[in-house]
């Protein structure tokens, strides 16, 4: 292993940020940065090493690649990251235009959402069935609901997501408001007590691939798609009309009063997802962020 590889790979050994699916994919790319810019002709390099010329050359080569928008995005989170851990955040702006780097698009009216049917009931194994019917009830990532301990999340009126369960190690609150929630959470507390979803004799790579089993053989597909169902019924809730995805009003039907409480709506389901930006929900609800140009 490559100096550098090897001074990254420490790095990450000690800063275990985010969930592992986070961690994992934050090496593979640091790995091949690493890689990359051996190939690029800077050798003996030490993970203090990097500057700006570095990363200039990172760049070019990844857009002379025609890497898409998001991947690059990708890839400068994982930079910054490195750069953080080493004390030179400074070396790249905040904002990722200011490289070039053109914000994703989310343009987007097909609804991705889908909801748990009678096929729950052939999955056998009760920690990923009701690790699922979490999902459904949360809007929770996969591996969120796998890890999930229902004694430490529970407050009360809400619920609190360790930072350790998240993508990019963000924890989060999620409002408790129905009674299906509350009736998952009973459940939760019953099979895990003060433990979590994946059981004490398993560890979170064994579940996992349980859990993918599990759902294959009951022909559940594309779970993910509980997030959008989830998504789309809190903006239901939150503007009492259906989300563009979901056949709602477009943009343009909007009156003022009306997009500025989608906008509102909007942030708050963002939050819960666990997203930064407010476009994001796009993937989930419809449309994209341009329209709030003119409400602002």
């Amino acid at each position: 292993m490559d100096k550098l590889n090897w001074d990254l790979r420490q790095i990450c050994n000690r800063n275990k940020d985010g969930a592992f699916g986070t961690q994992a994919a934050r090496w593979r790319s640091l790995d091949l940065m690493a890689r990359e810019l051996r190939a690029l002709g800077f050798h003996n390099l030490r993970a203090g090493s990097l500057k700006p010329r570095h990363i200039e050359a990172l760049l070019a080569r990844w857009q002379a690649a025609g890497l898409a928008p998001g991947t690059l995005k990708n890839r400068l989170s994982h930079l910054r990251w490195w750069a953080e851990k080493i004390g030179k955040l400074s070396l790249l702006p905040k904002d990722n235009t200011a490289l070039g780097v053109a914000e994703r698009r989310y343009v987007t009216n097909e609804s991705k959402a889908c909801a748990l049917d009678e096929r729950l009931r052939e999955v056998q194994d009760p920690h990923v069935r009701l690790s699922l019917e979490l999902q459904a009830a949360f809007g929770l990532r996969r591996e969120e609901a796998l890890k999930f301990q229902p004694s430490y999340a529970d407050q009360g009126d809400h619920l609190v997501l360790k930072p350790s369960w998240t993508k990019g190690g963000r924890g989060r609150e999620i409002p408790l408001l129905s009674e299906r929630q509350r009736e998952a959470l009973a459940r939760a507390y019953q099979l895990a007590g003060r433990g979590s979803l994946i059981p004490p004799h398993r560890s979170y790579i064994e579940h996992l691939k349980i859990y993918e089993r599990e759902c294959a053989r009951a022909g559940l597909h594309k779970m993910h798609g509980l997030r959008h169902a989830y998504a789309q019924a809190r903006y239901q809730a939150l503007t009492g009309r259906p989300c563009p995805a979901a056949g709602g009003k477009t943009s343009r039907e909007l009156t003022p009063a009306e997009k500025s409480l989608d906008r509102t709506a909007r942030l708050a389901i963002s939050r819960e997802l666990g997203h930064e930006r407010e476009q994001v929900t796009a993937v989930y609800l419809g449309f994209h962020y341009h329209w709030y140009q003119n409400v602002r």
